[in-house]
């Protein structure tokens, strides 16, 4: 759920400090950054984007690699957030005590797997016995494979030299891995970083499959929320890959393979497919050739075929309901099209409208006025924006209210939408407040790094950053209200909803002598 913004302000108040910081940061437009951004494009397809910063003698960066989750192949869900987990384990130079030693003992790591699960797969005369040997067998693989791992040393080497932020998040549409390091250890940051990405190696995989195992189980399997959205987009989605489980269902998790992973980045860790922006102390003229020797041993190769399922038009409208004894829960979603269309600033004012901050309509209504809900939101796109996605609603009751109840108040925000304009004020706070978040966000090297990294890939060219506030500006409110109409329909709607049951009746005692 979204974090809300200058909590307690009135909105007065809100729209003069908006207004400040957009003119205290009026000198970063496009123009000054055009002049302090290189970009250059490798032979093998992969995109540098640079940004001069002199300020301080740092840089931060942004790896962003165009696949996630939603990339995942038909059966071997989880793929993409496995190999992120894989990219931290070192490469046939760091983490490994005899890199060709340690080769020999994957590959029958992998044989002893590939086993085990022929065994455990067969549908009729499985032999448990079998099954145990083998499994025997392959925690022994995996124990000889250990002896020549060195743990976190990739980690421990950034950061011994200053990196600090370092991570990596796998989100439905992209995968990007990132750290802030002194400028003095660029050449050391391009050798580490170019190497995980074109000499990985599949060290401890089974041990990091259980690890995302035991994140599923913590996210979803245990979390009554994450069990709900889980079944929520299984729902909204009959033929897209955003109706997958983010995470992967756990049969697919617990059986995809190193050989499998290791196509998975063959595939989508190519050059064409990578956009990394560095910004901070840091001098093209100098810098390129360095970035240009080491990143030009990443596998060449065009961009992955794009994804081809559409989602089909819904025409009927889809609820599930789930009845355990937990918090209740609502939540509803209406189908919308992905960022490319020439509509997606309008839901981005809904969005701001409906939900951001405590001026919000849903927050007056359902939490201030009525008092009826802890939380309350209206955001888009969810679950990603590549493809076309949701607009979703969800709000949270307080004790002694229903999810009924969050669906009617919903509604009736839904249809003052629909039926009148927004003020003159709200869509402009909405033009004033998204200006302002983006100018905040050019004033810190990581968050530069990654929207530049981000608009550079979806758009072609990073100064889309800079030329979205022209589609912001002409939003209207005719064109709210246009929007709301088209897309919040009964028959474009799914919900689902947490119905807390009552606890079962204590049994009762027979009054027999003990």
């Amino acid at each position: 759920m979204r974090q809300r913004l200058f909590s307690g302000f009135p909105a007065i108040f809100l729209l003069f400090a908006l207004l400040l910081a957009v003119s205290a940061a009026s000198a970063q437009d496009l123009k000054s950054f055009e002049k302090r951004i290189t970009v250059n494009v490798l032979p093998n397809g992969l995109t540098l984007v640079i940004c001069e910063r002199h300020d301080a003698p740092v840089f931060s960066y942004t790896t962003f690699i165009d696949a996630g989750d939603v990339n995942d192949p038909t059966g071997e869900s989880g793929l993409a957030h496995m190999f992120e987990h894989l990219a931290f384990k070192g490469t046939s130079q760091i983490g490994t005590t005899n890199y060709p030693a340690e080769t020999v003992a994957l590959q029958k790591v992998e044989e002893a797997n590939d086993a085990y699960e022929a065994e455990y797969l067969k549908p009729v005369g499985r032999s448990e016995q079998k099954l145990a040997e083998l499994h025997e067998a392959f925690l022994a693989a995996q124990a000889e494979a250990e002896k020549y791992v060195i743990p976190n040393q990739f980690t421990e080497v950034a950061e011994a030299n200053g990196a600090h932020d370092l991570n990596a998040a796998t989100g439905l549409d992209d995968t990007q891995y990132f750290w802030s390091m002194p400028e003095n250890r660029l050449d050391l940051w391009a050798w580490m970083e170019s190497s995980r990405l074109s000499d990985v190696v599949p060290r401890e995989f089974y041990k990091e499959r259980d690890v995302v195992m035991e994140e599923r189980r913590m996210r979803v399997d245990s979390n009554p929320i994450g069990r709900l959205e889980e079944q929520f987009f299984a729902t909204a989605y009959v033929a897209h890959n955003y109706g997958r489980s983010d995470i992967g269902w756990p049969s697919e998790v617990g059986q995809i393979n190193a050989t499998e992973a290791m196509a998975f980045h063959k595939k989508f860790y190519v050059g064409g497919n990578i956009v990394i922006a560095i910004v901070g102390d840091v001098d093209p003229e100098t810098a390129l050739p360095v970035l240009e020797k080491y990143f030009s041993r990443v596998p060449g190769g065009p961009r992955p075929e794009d994804m081809t399922t559409v989602e089909p038009q819904q025409f009927a409208e889809k609820s599930l309901v789930i009845r355990e004894q937990t918090q209740p829960v609502f939540l509803e979603g209406y189908h919308r099209p992905s960022y490319r269309d020439p509509d997606d600033a309008v839901y981005d004012a809904i969005s701001d409208i409906l939900s951001n901050g405590r001026v919000s309509r849903l927050y007056r209504s359902l939490v201030e006025e009525q008092q009826i809900a802890a939380e309350a939101i209206g955001e888009s796109p969810v679950p990603g924006e590549r493809y076309p996605s949701l607009f979703m609603f969800g709000a949270i009751p307080l004790p002694g209210h229903t999810p009924a109840e969050m669906r009617d108040a919903i509604h009736k925000e839904i249809e003052k939408l629909k039926a009148s304009d927004v003020t003159d004020a709200e869509l402009e706070m909405f033009k004033t407040r998204t200006r302002a978040d983006l100018l905040r966000g050019l004033d810190d090297n990581q968050g530069l790094a990654n929207s530049l990294a981000e608009y550079q890939t979806r758009y072609g060219d990073w100064r889309q950053l800079f030329l979205q506030l022209d589609a912001v500006n002409k939003v209207t409110k005719a064109d709210i209200r246009r929007v709301a109409n088209k897309v919040f329909v009964a028959s474009n709607r799914t919900s689902a909803e947490i119905d807390t049951e009552p606890p079962a009746p204590a049994a009762k005692s027979d009054g027999g002598a003990q």
